[in-house]
């Protein structure tokens, strides 16, 4: 047998159901931020506009991006770490920016607000996909193969926490963590990685007094339902309120000032409302399918590198995916992660576009077996 590779077509699946979600979103963002908007800028179409210029620009570097082969990241690997450190060293500076809240996590670029975490997760994707692809031969041997990537992403991984940010912060690690573990490394070597972060995570839980409270609040939110567990209630009520049909498009009353970021980390609890139970359901399904030709892309891809790279991407999407969900529907406590491709967003949404634009290009690529 004689192996040869050939030039196809995208996953014409992953992007039609890539566009769905971003309809998806736009229309739903519209739908659950309109009252908010027009409150606080007194124009009801702010979050619809905002999303829309950058899902534009996260299609024209989707499109861009799918353009070209993949490998050229392996290449430049190394480059894009720096840049996402140099990104993250800018929060620290006059260029960093809290919107008004308690947390430094935005840039502010001549009115352009950018946030470098999210570039973060790909980045770290993408570094560790290539420096593992390259001592595939040496997976066994930790010191060789993985102490790099993993001290990297320990740096990250505290400096997105102190912004302070550790729902994305975990999300980096899950996306990292596929990566080692479609690279082969061995259960014995995760298991103490993993175990290694824990003391991390158990002081970055127990030092705020609000990421105890939250989850607190999960176990019981009824037991303070004015104060950590207002915030799962109300999605709650949301949820049953929409039944199997929901109550209409347009016809949330939870979005009207009850839930707090309706157009945000909330909109699926808008979506369960408005939709119903069907509609909740259906958007679960894309979603679904989205993760299964993400995965098929890296179990196909020509190259290992290819494979490590597809998988991160993929798995980095499904968790923000399930612990919104699931944050949303009280299985988990609140962290603040939003929907990916729905949710409003713009630095959220043009990187997971940016890396579906990966994705559609490494499904380009196969291995292709002829006699």
């Amino acid at each position: 047998m004689m192996q040869k590779q050939t030039h196809n077509n995208y996953d014409r699946t992953l992007l039609l159901v890539t566009m769905l979600l971003l309809g998806i979103g736009l229309l739903m963002i519209f739908s659950a931020g309109f009252a908010i908007a027009k409150d606080v800028t007194e124009d009801p179409f702010y979050f619809l506009k905002r999303q829309a210029l950058w899902i534009a620009l996260g299609l024209a570097g989707m499109f861009c991006v799918s353009h070209f082969n993949y490998r050229i990241f392996k290449r430049l690997s190394f480059v894009i770490l720096l840049l996402n450190f140099v990104l993250l060293a800018l929060l620290f500076t006059g260029f960093g920016s809290t919107l008004g809240t308690e947390a430094r996590r935005w840039l502010s670029f001549g009115g352009m607000i950018l946030q470098p975490s999210e570039f973060s997760k790909l980045a770290l994707v993408i570094f560790t996909a290539a420096y593992m692809s390259r001592r595939s031969h040496s997976i066994k041997n930790f010191w060789t193969s993985s102490i790099v990537p993993i001290v990297l992403v320990m740096i990250t991984f505290v400096i997105i926490q102190a912004q302070p940010d550790l729902g994305t912060a975990l999300v980096l690690l899950a996306g990292t963590a596929m990566v080692f573990i479609f690279a082969g490394m061995p259960l014995l070597q995760f298991t103490g990685v993993s175990l290694l972060f824990l003391p991390f995570l158990a002081y970055f839980l127990v030092t705020e007094e609000y990421r105890m409270q939250r989850i607190f609040s999960f176990r019981n939110p009824w037991a303070e339902p004015f104060g950590a567990g207002y915030h799962i209630i109300q999605s709650l009520f949301a949820l049953g309120s929409g039944n199997i049909f929901g109550v209409g498009l347009g016809r949330s009353m939870q979005k009207q000032f009850y839930l707090p970021e309706p157009q945000n980390d909330f909109i699926f609890a808008v979506i369960g409302e408005e939709l119903g139970f069907l509609g909740a359901t259906a958007v679960i399904l894309l979603y679904l399918i989205f993760i299964w030709r993400g995965f098929m892309i890296a179990m196909k891809a020509p190259d290992i590198f290819g494979s490590l790279l597809a998988a991160g991407i993929t798995f980095m999407l499904a968790i923000q995916t399930v612990v919104n969900i699931a944050a949303v529907t009280g299985s988990l406590p609140i962290t603040g992660i939003n929907l990916p491709l729905i949710s409003a967003g713009g630095s959220s949404v043009f990187f997971s576009l940016i890396g579906i634009g990966i994705l559609l290009n490494i499904s380009k690529y196969s291995q292709q077996y002829a006699a």
